[in-house]
C-alpha cells in the first residue's frame, strides 16, 4: 500500500512540475512579445523635441565624424542618398532613371561571378558545350 501511495506522490509531483514549467514558459513568452526596440520612436515623441534642438544634416555628419572617420563618411553618403532620393521622387521619369542608375551601380559592385555561375561554366567546359 505504501508503495502505491509513494508512486502516486511521485507521479503527482512530476505532473505539478511539468505544469509549472508550462506555465513559466507561457508567461515568459508574453514578456518577449511586449518588448519593443529601443530605437523606435513615435510622432508624439518627435514633436516633444524643440525645433532648435533637432540636429541638422551637418550636425549629424559632424557627430558621426566625432565618432570615427568611417562613420562620418557613411553619414555623408547617407545624406547625399537622401537628397538624391528626394530629388528623384519629384516625378515618375526621374524615378525610372534612379532605378536604372541603382541597378547599374549594383551590377558594377557585384561584377564578380558567384559560385553558381562558376559551377555552370565548369559544367559547360566539362560537357563540351
Amino acid at each position: 500500500m505504501q508503495r502505491i501511495v509513494s508512486n502516486l506522490k511521485q507521479a503527482l509531483r512530476s505532473i505539478v512540475f511539468v505544469l509549472g514549467l508550462m506555465a513559466f514558459i507561457s508567461l515568459s513568452s508574453l514578456f518577449v512579445v511586449v518588448q519593443q526596440p529601443t530605437y523606435a520612436t513615435t510622432l508624439e515623441e518627435l514633436q516633444l523635441i524643440p525645433p532648435d534642438q533637432r540636429l541638422t544634416a551637418e550636425d549629424k555628419i559632424d557627430r558621426a565624424y566625432e565618432y570615427n572617420r568611417a562613420a562620418g563618411v557613411r553619414e555623408e553618403q547617407r545624406q547625399e542618398a537622401y537628397k538624391q532620393a528626394i530629388k528623384d521622387s519629384e516625378n515618375l521619369e526621374s524615378l525610372d532613371k534612379a532605378y536604372e542608375r541603382n541597378l547599374k551601380a549594383q551590377q558594377r559592385d557585384n561584377s564578380q561571378p558567384n559560385l553558381l555561375e562558376k559551377a555552370g561554366e565548369i559544367v559547360d567546359k566539362v560537357t563540351g558545350k
